[in-house]
C-alpha cells in the first residue's frame, strides 16, 4: 500500500515548500482520516517527519482473505466506480432530500458495506480498524495542546471536508484560528478564514501571519490582503515574491455572516477545478 501510494501522491502545487516553511516558524503537524501508509508515503517525499502525524493505523498483512471474497471485491469495485458522484443539495437534512438516482446509490452502497461486506470474514477490519474520523481529530489537537503545552488560542488548524468541522470549530471557539482551504459548504461554515487557491504558499502567508501577530491581527491583515499590506507587515519577502509572481489563482477572506453563502457556493465550485501536481517520482 506504501509502494501504491507513493506512485499516486497528488498534492496542491507548492505545498512542500509551504510546509517546510511553517515548520520554520512553528511546530506543524498533520492530522488525516487517510491510512498510515499513504501519510507515510507522503512523509517520505515532501521531507516531513511521520511523529508529527496521526493518521489512520491498519494492517492488511493480519487478515486473510479467500480467492472468492477477492473475486467478490473486485467486483463491487467495478460496480461502485460506475456509480454517479452523488449531489448533496443544499439544504438537505435526510436521505429523501436528495435526487432520485442518488437516494438509490446511497442505498445501495449501504448494502455492499453494512450488509454484504460486513458479513464477509473479510468484514472484521470493519470492527477492527478505527479511522481518524471528526471526533478524532479534535482529540489529536487537544493531544498536540498537551504535548506542546499551549492552549487552543495558540492553534491554526487547516481543514476541507465535513471530518474537519469538529477541529476547525474546537480551534475557532478557543480563539485558535481556523482555516478552510479550498473547503466544502461544511468546512468553509466553520472557519474564520477561507483559501481558494492553487498553490500552497497562500497557507503558509496566513500561517505566518497568524504566528507572528495573533488571530485578530491576522484577520485584520486578510481583509486588507494585498501585496503591499502583507510586505508592510514583514511577511517573508521570499514567500511574498513567489506568491505574487505566479499567475495560479488566490482568494483569501474572512468568514462572515453576510459572506458566507457566497464563498461557500464559490469555495465548492473552485475545489472541482483546482488540480494538484503529481509528486509520486519525488522521493
Amino acid at each position: 500500500m506504501q509502494e501504491f501510494s507513493a506512485k499516486s501522491l497528488i498534492l496542491i502545487p507548492d505545498s512542500k515548500d509551504a510546509l517546510e516553511h511553517i515548520r520554520s516558524l512553528a511546530p506543524t503537524f498533520i492530522i488525516s482520516t487517510s491510512y498510515e501508509h499513504y501519510i507515510r508515503a507522503l512523509c517520505k517525499v515532501i521531507g516531513f517527519p511521520y511523529e508529527n502525524t496521526f493518521c489512520t493505523k491498519v494492517s492488511l498483512d493480519k487478515y486473510e482473505l479467500s480467492q472468492s471474497e477477492k473475486r467478490r471485491l473486485i467486483e463491487l469495485a467495478g460496480e461502485i466506480s460506475e456509480m454517479p458522484v452523488i449531489d448533496i443539495p443544499k439544504n438537505a437534512t435526510r436521505l429523501d432530500d436528495l435526487p432520485k438516482e442518488h437516494q438509490k446509490t446511497v442505498r445501495r452502497l449501504d448494502e455492499i458495506f453494512w450488509k454484504e461486506i460486513a458479513n464477509m470474514p473479510i468484514g472484521k477490519i470493519f470492527d477492527e480498524v478505527n479511522p481518524i474520523g471528526g471526533r478524532e481529530k479534535a482529540d489529536a489537537l487537544k493531544q498536540i495542546c498537551s504535548r506542546l503545552g499551549i492552549s487552543l488560542d495558540g492553534l491554526m488548524y487547516v481543514g476541507d471536508s465535513i471530518t474537519d468541522v469538529e477541529a476547525l470549530s474546537l480551534v475557532k471557539t478557543g480563539g485558535g484560528l481556523a482555516v478552510a482551504f479550498n473547503g466544502n459548504r461544511y468546512a468553509v461554515r466553520n472557519a474564520d478564514i477561507a483559501i481558494l487557491s492553487e498553490t500552497g504558499l497562500t497557507t503558509a502567508v496566513v500561517a505566518e501571519l497568524f504566528l507572528r501577530y495573533g488571530r485578530d491581527a491576522a484577520l485584520d491583515a486578510v481583509n486588507e490582503w494585498s501585496e503591499e499590506t502583507l510586505r508592510k507587515r514583514g511577511i517573508s519577502e521570499a514567500l511574498l515574491r513567489r506568491l505574487f509572481a505566479t499567475d495560479r489563482k488566490a482568494k483569501v477572506t474572512v468568514v462572515k455572516t453576510d459572506n458566507v453563502e457566497l464563498l461557500i457556493e464559490e469555495s465548492e465550485a473552485f475545489r472541482k477545478m483546482v488540480r494538484g501536481e503529481a509528486v509520486g517520482g519525488l522521493g
